[in-house]
């Protein structure tokens, strides 16, 4: 099971944290960064929320702390403090996210989850949907124990559009991260690529490659599967 270390000097905030999300997670907690700093002694997290405000060592400096050692272990901010400022200096300092309190816990489950999955997808360099797996570390691609021959280019495309599934590239994006701020190709030309993937990947049941009319492209994970 997942683990995550709540950091939090308000008891009943942490408590009502922890019963909900218990069901899906193993929590650890501690009362403020340098408690933290003694969990993570003795235990390991995968990922961390922790307060801004709190005794002995803040949220701040916990973060600044914990990416000086160089652990990049995902960092969740949970904070009443929502102005532009905080949350930049958050973001400076390493952190994934950055919530403002009162909490919604099932929009914190879903920030949850897509860390963790996007934190696996860059430690082990792989996705996978269903039967459809790919790999960027072997560059390779197989879709019910078949493998599926694709180009480089096609390769790329395919593998940043499943790296954020629901998630709309535009054309210029994607233009610039897979052809190139100085390529000479034209919009048209991912439209080829595009047509080319969903002709080699046509029988696939796990996602989609959507169109965004005038916008762009999105993959959308089909029902029923799971990205992990």
């Amino acid at each position: 099971m997942v683990k995550i270390l709540l950091i939090e000097d308000e008891r009943p905030v942490r408590e009502l944290t922890k019963v909900k999300l218990k069901n899906k997670y193993e929590i650890l907690e501690a009362e403020d960064g340098l408690k933290a700093f003694d969990v993570l002694e003795h235990d390991h997290a995968d990922l961390i929320i922790v307060d801004v405000m709190m005794p002995n060592m803040d949220g701040y400096e916990f973060v600044s702390e914990l990416r000086a050692m160089e652990d990049d272990t995902p960092v969740i901010m949970l904070t009443a403090m929502d102005t532009f400022a905080h949350k930049k200096k958050g973001y400076n300092l390493g952190i994934d996210e950055y919530l403002t309190k009162p909490i919604d816990y099932e929009e914190l489950t879903w920030h949850i989850e897509a860390i963790l999955r996007r934190y696996k997808i860059n430690s082990e360099k792989e996705i996978a949907i269903g039967d459809f797996v790919i790999s960027e570390e072997t560059m390779s691609v197989t879709m019910k124990g078949r493998s599926i021959d694709l180009t480089e280019t096609e390769f790329k495309l395919l593998y940043k559009l499943l790296s954020y599934p629901g998630v709309i590239f535009t054309k210029q994006q994607l233009m610039d991260d897979i052809w190139g701020y100085d390529s000479e190709s034209d919009y048209g030309t991912i439209k080829v690529y595009i047509n080319r993937i969903r002709n080699k990947i046509g029988n696939c049941d796990s996602f989609d490659i959507v169109s965004a009319r005038g916008v762009g492209y999105k993959a959308v994970i089909n029902k029923g599967n799971y990205l992990w």
